[in-house]
């Protein structure tokens, strides 16, 4: 069931050294919950901590039990919350997986199966409340480390919702699969495309009411600090192009591969954020404990950016909706980056079914409630 050590180390954590700069050289500083800033008449409290590279949260039904991915650790935690929403007990659940960063929960025949991506690989935890034994769905994913993370997400019609990075910074594949959104069936692993021309997805989520897929889309390195934006989508149709390598945030020309391209072939972004932010985790905000200002956003984890001369992102951003229905980002939880200096990364977010929101830290290996005072 589970991967050598030794694989692990070396297919992994030489490979990401260079992701990993911010990480390695800031340390969790104490008392990062106290700085952390909310909306007034709302608070943040620790969920849990000590969760090295804490990514994608998955929740169970009775929201007893939390899941939690890793990115270089290999491993998926399973917390059992107390009636409080804390952890009062924190186990490793998988282990020496290559990249379990993305997980998502199923029901199914009256249990709950937990969905892990790591890397070329789908596992599948069967009755994931109790048991640990996992097996194997599928290995017949692309296999690169670069940008091979993954965020899984079910659709409304039962299918498995799986990004594919492209394998580089700006380049074109051979392979179809790379910077697009897989569709799979969650009983036999087989996969089809669904859309295309996606460079870095790492946030994925369903319209509570048209059921569309949106997502993020993390744009293209090394064109200045403020080019291009990266991007919020919302799939309409089956098949659409949403222009990389060739077109960035629906205009900007690539300048190796977009010339002589027409935009006009692209899906355009719904939504653009700040170059380099690293929009990664979104979840729609379906609750009322939050506060009226915040019904119906979209809350949006902004990782924050690694090669930028001047930091940015670093914060819980939300698309809110006027009387109209546009909507404008605004920031909603700040306090991650002080001075220049990060203190935590937020990486996903969760509203649960009394409208609290959680959010995953991978530099302050933590996860946090965001609810009303």
């Amino acid at each position: 069931m589970h991967r050598q050590v030794l694989r692990f180390a070396l297919t992994v954590l030489i490979p990401l050294a260079f992701f990993t700069g911010v990480e390695a050289a800031e340390k969790r500083p104490s008392g990062l919950v106290e700085r952390l800033v909310v909306p007034d008449g709302l608070h943040v409290e620790l969920v849990a901590d000590a969760l090295p590279d804490a990514r994608q949260l998955a929740l169970s039904k009775d929201e007893q039990t939390l899941f939690v991915g890793t990115f270089k650790q290999g491993v998926v935690y399973r917390l059992q919350l107390d009636h409080a929403g804390k952890a009062r007990n924190v186990e490793i659940l998988l282990e020496g997986l290559n990249l379990p960063s993305g997980i998502a929960l199923r029901e199914y025949n009256g249990r709950e199966d937990l969905y892990v991506g790591a890397l070329n690989e789908i596992w599948v935890v069967e009755n994931a409340l109790e048991s640990k034994a996992a097996r194997l769905l599928t290995d017949k994913l692309p296999d690169k480390q670069h940008h091979g993370w993954k965020y899984l997400r079910f659709g409304p019609d039962g299918q498995l919702y799986v990004p594919v990075g492209a394998p580089c910074n700006i380049c074109k594949s051979r392979d179809p699969r790379f910077a697009s959104i897989l569709r799979m069936d969650p009983d036999t692993g087989v996969v089809e495309p669904f859309v295309e021309g996606i460079r870095n997805s790492v946030g994925l989520a369903f319209h509570p009411v048209t059921g569309q897929l949106w997502f993020t889309d993390n744009g293209r390195d090394m064109m200045g600090d403020d080019v291009p934006p990266e991007e919020v989508n919302i799939v309409t149709l089956k098949g659409q192009h949403f222009g990389y390598p060739f077109i960035h945030a629906g205009t900007i020309p690539d300048p190796e591969f977009g010339q002589a391209v027409d935009p006009e072939k692209f899906t355009k972004p719904s939504y653009t954020i700040q170059a380099h932010s690293a929009a990664l985790g979104l979840t729609f905000n379906t609750g009322s404990a939050l506060g009226k200002a915040w019904e119906g956003a979209v809350l949006i984890a902004e990782h924050g950016s690694w090669n930028r001369s001047e930091k940015v992102g670093y914060r819980v951003s939300a698309l809110v909706p006027d009387a109209e229905g546009t909507l404008t980002l605004k920031p909603f939880m700040t306090g991650f980056l002080r001075g220049g200096k990060a203190l935590g990364r937020p990486n996903d977010v969760l509203i649960t079914k009394e409208g609290d929101l959680l959010v995953s830290d991978d530099l302050a290996n933590a996860v946090y409630r965001v609810s009303p005072e």
